[in-house]
């Protein structure tokens, strides 16, 4: 039997969906094969395993006031291999034989708790250190995905202090670059569409980045493009499979948080209502992206595919997808055949495998 540690919570402006996701997981590990420690990081900072584990409470938050915490700590010594607990006067270690970061955002995709595994020399799920600060920083990631050949949106990188000294400035100098309207902005290493917006003229191009850069300092003012919002989930180390094309039909103006989380007439199509040699395409080139990246375990790659003409655009790549009950994530490996029990016990081994490399 393996001691999985699940982490959830954490720092970011993710913290109520990770807790979900959590959960989520929770509900679908198989007690029989896992030792599971749920191990909550609260908004300020603070870590602590949670003893009863009930999903329900993590899911709606209530795990913060339960009697059976007890401050914990990762430890980066490879002589513990795992948690430090407090517990009343004393101190246990518990030693981890794999780790899940449930994590979305700051702090728990960015690589950050990945190099805190890496020192600690304990496998965990999803990608390394710099195959996560690549991919959570969206600017770096359009870099990479440059050489690889795949179309993406044209976009302009917005730096704060040039938004600070010339608002004006920078609002025209990337409506220039990008060239048509709407523009859509976005911080460079947000998620779950927090801080998204879309502008239809100048001046909701200044307040989007306006408000863009409370979340960042860097932000991506992008083309529009006009089609299906595909997602692909891609599996694998060395080897990686992509699944079937998801398609996502927002109820709102784009898919928004609220639109991602809260409103159920959002609809969700598996497989995507595209052509087959655009799920070809699509498929391919989650692949390509996975790999130039330095993805391994597991990561969601998000497209377009135009109403016109049916191209492949790139958006963004997710290192740590949503694993809600309405998350495309696991929905995409369900239609293949694989149950959400089945793709942890799957992305714990890849964990391993990686691990064992290392």
């Amino acid at each position: 039997m393996l001691n999985l540690a699940i982490l959830f919570g954490g720092l970011s402006s993710e913290h109520e969906i990770s807790c979900i996701s959590a959960a989520s997981v929770l509900r679908n590990t198989d007690r029989g094969q896992y030792r599971v420690y749920p191990v909550g990081i609260t908004r300020d900072g603070r870590w602590f395993l949670y003893g009863d584990a009930d999903p329900d409470k993590i899911q709606d938050g209530s795990w913060e006031r339960e009697l059976s915490l007890a401050p914990a700590q990762l430890s980066p010594d490879r002589g513990i291999h795992g948690l430090t607990v407090l517990r009343g006067q004393g101190v246990e270690h518990i030693r981890l034989d794999c780790v899940f970061p449930v994590l979305h955002g700051f702090g728990g995709e960015d690589g950050t708790v990945q190099g805190l595994c890496t020192l600690a020399g304990i496998p965990f799920v999803g990608p390394g250190v710099s195959a996560s600060a690549n991919s959570m920083d969206k600017s770096l990631t359009k870099a990479i995905v440059a050489r690889t050949g795949v179309r993406q949106a044209t976009y302009y990188l917005a730096l704060a202090p040039d938004f600070s000294r010339d608002p004006q400035g920078t609002a025209q100098a990337a409506a220039d670059a990008v060239g048509s309207w709407p523009i859509f902005v976005k911080p460079c290493s947000s998620g779950s569409s927090v801080g998204v917006a879309r502008a239809n003229n100048l001046d909701e191009l200044r307040a989007g980045l306006e408000e863009a850069f409370r979340w960042d300092s860097k932000v991506l003012a992008e083309e529009f493009i006009d089609g299906h919002e595909i997602e692909v989930a891609v599996l694998g180390n060395d080897s990686p499979t992509a699944s079937v094309a998801g398609e996502i039909a927002p109820a709102q103006d784009f898919y928004t948080f609220d639109a991602k989380y809260r409103d159920e007439s959002s609809k969700l199509y598996i497989p995507a209502h595209i052509p087959d040699a655009a799920m070809e395409t699509v498929r391919e080139n989650a692949v390509r992206i996975f790999t130039a990246l330095g993805c391994k375990g597991l990561s969601r790659v998000d497209f377009f595919c135009t109403y016109q003409g049916d191209e492949i655009v790139f958006n963004e790549i997710n290192t740590i997808p949503g694993f809600t009950s309405i998350s495309m994530y696991p929905k995409l490996f369900a239609y293949a055949g694989i149950p959400f029990p089945e793709l942890i016990d799957r992305l714990v081994a890849l964990a391993m495998e990686e691990g064992a490399h290392g």
